[in-house]
């Protein structure tokens, strides 16, 4: 007696997986261990994926590295390889923000005669601590020593010492630490519609008008200037 011819899909008639290698080995997918080790890039720490307009991915990349470069600037600052920038732009030396401990000192009420002497009659009213009327910002500030004189008239003198925080917005009217072509100075920040400046307070010294195609990068507003009196 003859049998029927199986259907094409029945079980004797299809075609079996070959069996996996014994070899232990796998082929495809992640391997543990394998690429580098998280935290090995540029920023020493883990990354993320972020999604950005494709029209924008340069824009972001640039941002990213002036942001890196003005980090490791600000960290490293005994390692400047460009200091004679610093000092023709009249900012002779970076200085790192090293915020202790509060100290406190005492402060005294009253007024001080600035014409002829008065009775001491003043006492010890309460105690204040620099770090929090000068630093609002401990980790985004840091400190310039300024050479030159074309901020006079902002109370920025040869020699004084300026507070910088870098997480503060540069608006109008701003006194700021600018780079401008990757060179730098200190001046005040005017905008005006499309138009940006950069303001001396001396008369001896021109406005400087941004460019266009002119790359101008704020590392920061000054907030205070320390100036040594004599």
């Amino acid at each position: 007696m003859t049998k029927p011819p199986l259907p094409a899909d029945s079980p004797s008639n299809t075609q079996q997986p070959s069996p996996a290698p014994s070899s232990g080995t796998t082929r495809g997918g992640s391997r543990p261990g394998a690429g580098r080790p998280k935290g090995q890039g540029r920023w020493g720490e883990p990354t993320t994926s972020v999604r950005v307009p494709q029209s924008q991915v340069g824009v972001v990349k640039n941002w990213l590295g002036e942001l890196a470069e003005l980090n490791t600037v600000i960290n490293q600052p005994r390692s400047l390889p460009d200091l004679d920038r610093l000092a023709a732009a009249g900012l002779t030396r970076l200085l790192p923000c090293e915020i202790n401990a509060m100290l406190p000192l005492v402060l005294y009420s009253g007024r001080i005669a600035a014409g002829f002497p008065s009775p001491a009659d003043d006492y010890a009213d309460e105690r204040i601590d620099l770090n929090r009327h000068l630093i609002r910002h401990k980790e985004a500030t840091f400190f310039l020593r300024v050479q030159g004189d074309s901020m006079l008239g902002a109370g920025i003198h040869d020699g004084d010492l300026l507070i910088v925080d870098r997480a503060i917005d540069a608006t109008d009217g701003k006194v700021v630490i600018a780079s401008l072509d990757g060179e730098l100075t200190v001046k005040r920040l005017s905008v005006r519609g499309e138009t940006v400046r950069l303001m001396p307070e001396n008369p001896a010294y021109p406005v400087i008008e941004v460019k266009s195609e002119q790359d101008l990068v704020i590392w920061g507003v000054v907030t205070n200037v320390i100036h040594a009196l004599g």
